[in-house]
């Protein structure tokens, strides 16, 4: 259907005349009425009623007059939702319980007005610089630098938040009281990270951390989630987690979990947030500036980053 005669027809529906319809589109009378006379023919019936002191519109007019409104509000949303500015800024977040999450819960509470689709559409650095370069996502927050996530030129990166870790163990584990651990004591325990994927930052980042330290981070079985992660946790008295800092969990009350900072030093997952360098979504813009003047806490007094991070983290 040609939505060019559809609004001509709601035009003279709502201002009962030809020659106001066609000054208000900006074309001439006898366009418009080639315009109607064509939606008609394409309709197969009549849609006004023309007399000297104006139009009407007809019984079949009157039934269609709220479908071509309709019509012209879906044009209007189709146009919306691919012009920066007016359509949402598409960011990719793993999940809604990491720090990027928290981020961006944050930065929307700062900016209500700024529209937000948070997406999950990339399960690696390599997916998302994909997924960003074929417009798909506005931008993603991922460890870069290592061999998995080196980024393209057109790929522009900046510090978004670092995710200090913690132990994350069950009542009966022999940790479960500290009240803090040391790398050194987590020597020789069991610290168990389902789900890796192989070749991934995440998996890259994990295997630099136990390689620095010697620890032993087990990969075994695959992540049936949050859920029975923590039963298993819960009723272990031989294995742990990794948890980030601003993860967050929730389990029942008698499972009396405990997260235990780890210093001397704090492991930082390096999160940052790329785009690509042509996007000019404004909102994009105002998230670069808010992660940029972020407050940040008093840097730690040691902490462990890869080597392949290679930037100025920002402490947070």
């Amino acid at each position: 259907m040609n939505l060019e005669a559809v609004r001509a027809f709601v035009a003279v529906a709502e201002e009962g005349q030809f020659q106001i319809a066609a000054s208000q589109l900006a074309i001439s009378q006898q366009a418009v009425s080639k315009r109607l006379a064509r939606l008609e023919t394409d309709l197969g019936v009549r849609l006004f009623h023309r007399s000297a002191g104006g139009t009407e519109l007809t019984i079949d007019g009157q039934a269609f007059l709220p479908h071509a409104r309709e019509l012209l509000s879906a044009e209007q949303r189709a146009a919306d939702s691919v012009r920066p500015g007016q359509r949402a800024l598409r960011l990719d977040i793993m999940t809604s319980r990491t720090a990027p999450a928290v981020v961006a819960q944050a930065f929307y509470h700062a900016h209500p007005d700024i529209e937000l689709d948070l997406v999950r559409i990339a399960d690696s650095a390599q997916a998302a610089i994909a997924a960003i370069e074929a417009g798909t996502i506005d931008a993603s927050f991922r460890a870069v630098g290592s061999p998995a996530s080196r980024l393209p030129a057109e790929i522009d990166a900046m510090p978004a938040v670092d995710d200090a870790h913690q132990l994350l163990v069950g009542p009966a584990h022999p940790l479960a009281a500290a009240r803090s651990v040391t790398m050194a004591e987590l020597v020789g325990q069991r610290i168990w990270m389902p789900g890796m994927l192989p070749g991934s930052e995440w998996d890259i980042y994990y295997y630099d951390l136990a390689d620095a330290f010697g620890l032993t981070i087990e990969r075994v079985g695959p992540h049936f989630g949050t859920e029975h992660l923590l039963d298993v946790l819960h009723e272990s008295s031989t294995l742990a987690n990794l948890a980030g800092e601003h993860t967050r969990y929730l389990w029942p009350a008698h499972y009396d979990m405990r997260r235990i900072p780890i210093q001397n030093p704090t492991p930082i997952y390096p999160h940052s947030l790329i785009w690509h360098r042509d996007n000019t979504h404004p909102a994009l813009a105002t998230l670069r500036d808010y992660l940029d003047a972020r407050t940040t806490d008093v840097p730690r007094a040691e902490v462990w980053t890869p080597k392949w991070e290679g930037r100025t983290a920002l402490r947070s």
